[in-house]
């Protein structure tokens, strides 16, 4: 079905729409409920990092400074991207830091025995590719619950990396792979990976919010019955996520070799976490149905520059784990505290209450 509204069951809605928005008003009002998006909120947050952290740290405005927190955070950001797909529809991979572990160690283990750089490296995505469509299958075909399947291929895909590397480290890579791992582009202190998030980032953006696949995407995450009905393959379109998450995955696997200059099949440990974190803390509800590409985006950015403040005033790993933590519980209990206001509020006033996203 190539038109999304030939069906009278759609649920063809404008992406990402702002449930707190209302639906008339004058100016004033709308231009209130432009301030209230959560992506005005996030960007109001970026600011206030940047002044503490230009506060309390010399050096925190350095190009130098700022290309090493782009670089920290370049890996969870480009796997951030696939994930807010997965969980718009209503779903989750947990399994994204195994899977960037299992290619880096197939990277280092293929490079030692000889294969080509460029032919490993492709191995490794298509490997990905593979242990998403494995997880897309039990999810889809089997009816599993994709938090119970990759909570288990978290498990055994970083037992896989450690079979297949065990606890050594693979290094000697060309300088040109690991020169676009930890090297800036000429002139700026950006790092090379950030072209690869920027590219899709923009194509997934595009894709989400212009055109009718993200139109389903929506569909999906908000109603999946009526999605169902309206004649959406929903287990068709979930299954191609979970093949792109894995193929993005093993994708930051390599980057991640790359910015260390070792392969080893401990990497991208604890990351799931930081993930999912930015994809909440950017927006999307964990219910699926809505979010956008620019949130996901901007809470990369509040976290990297969170965690770089944090660094620059010595504050140890353990609380910098409570921030990341708390920020996870915050990202989910603000958007729906502001629904619970919202409701309470319209009852207060005798107004009927707006329809409350997934969730409220």
């Amino acid at each position: 079905m190539s038109d999304y509204q030939s069906a009278p069951g759609s649920v063809a809605e404008p992406p990402a729409p702002d449930p707190s928005a209302p639906a008339g008003g004058g100016g004033s009002t709308r231009l209130l409920a432009a301030f209230a998006r959560w992506e005005v909120l996030l960007l109001a947050v970026v600011v206030a990092f940047i002044w503490i952290g230009a506060t309390v740290s010399p050096v925190f405005l350095a190009p130098g400074n700022f290309g090493n927190l782009v670089a920290a955070v370049m890996e969870v950001a480009i796997m951030s991207l696939p994930m807010a797909l997965i969980i718009i529809v209503g779903e989750i991979d947990l399994s994204v830091e195994s899977m960037a572990g299992l290619s880096a160690a197939l990277l280092g283990f293929l490079f030692d025995a000889g294969v080509p750089l460029p032919v490993a490296v492709v191995a490794c995505v298509l490997v990905g590719g593979l242990g998403g469509l494995f997880n897309g299958l039990l999810v889809t075909r089997a009816g599993l619950p994709s938090l119970v399947v990759t909570l288990g291929t978290l498990a055994l895909y970083r037992g896989m990396a450690l079979i297949i590397l065990g606890p050594r480290g693979i290094s000697g890579f060309p300088s040109e792979f690991t020169s676009f791992g930890f090297g800036r582009i000429p002139g700026t202190p950006i790092p090379w990976p950030f072209l690869i998030y920027l590219a899709l980032a923009v194509v997934l953006g595009f894709v989400l919010h212009r055109t009718w696949i993200g139109r389903r995407l929506f569909a999906i995450g908000k109603n999946l019955g009526t999605a169902q009905y309206s004649g959406i393959r929903v287990q068709r379109i979930k299954l191609q996520l979970f093949v792109l998450s894995g193929t993005i995955a093993a994708l930051a696997g390599v980057l991640l070799a790359a910015r260390f200059a070792s392969a080893r099949a401990d990497l991208a440990q604890g990351m799931t976490l930081t993930v999912v974190t930015i994809v909440l803390l950017g927006g999307v509800n964990i219910f699926g149905g809505r979010g956008t590409i620019v949130g996901v985006a901007l809470a990369a950015l509040a976290l990297a520059l969170l965690g770089n403040v944090l660094r620059l005033t010595n504050v140890s790993a353990e609380i910098q784990s409570i921030a990341v933590g708390g920020l996870l519980i915050v990202s989910v209990l603000v958007p729906n505290l502001g629904r619970w206001l919202g409701l309470a509020f319209a009852r207060v006033r005798g107004a009927p209450p707006a329809r409350a996203g997934p969730g409220a």
